[in-house]
């Protein structure tokens, strides 16, 4: 996935649909990206997108 073409929300709707987006939030919040990470597998994420949202994540250093 190009990063101009990364969607957030698609990140979101999928934990939400599996009941984890509150965890999911809690984690980004937190700077877990290992719980971040399980989570995103565990809503079916691809490896892709997983890689970008962790990389925004490490990236944003309390800027988030």
């Amino acid at each position: 996935m190009a990063e101009q073409d990364f969607e957030g929300t698609l990140v979101l709707e999928e934990l939400a649909a599996i009941g984890k987006l509150d965890e999911f939030m809690e984690a980004i919040d937190s700077d877990d990206v290992e719980r971040a990470r399980a989570l995103m597998k565990r809503a079916k994420i691809d490896a892709a997108t997983i890689a970008t949202v962790i990389r925004k994540m490490t990236d944003a250093d309390g800027e988030h």
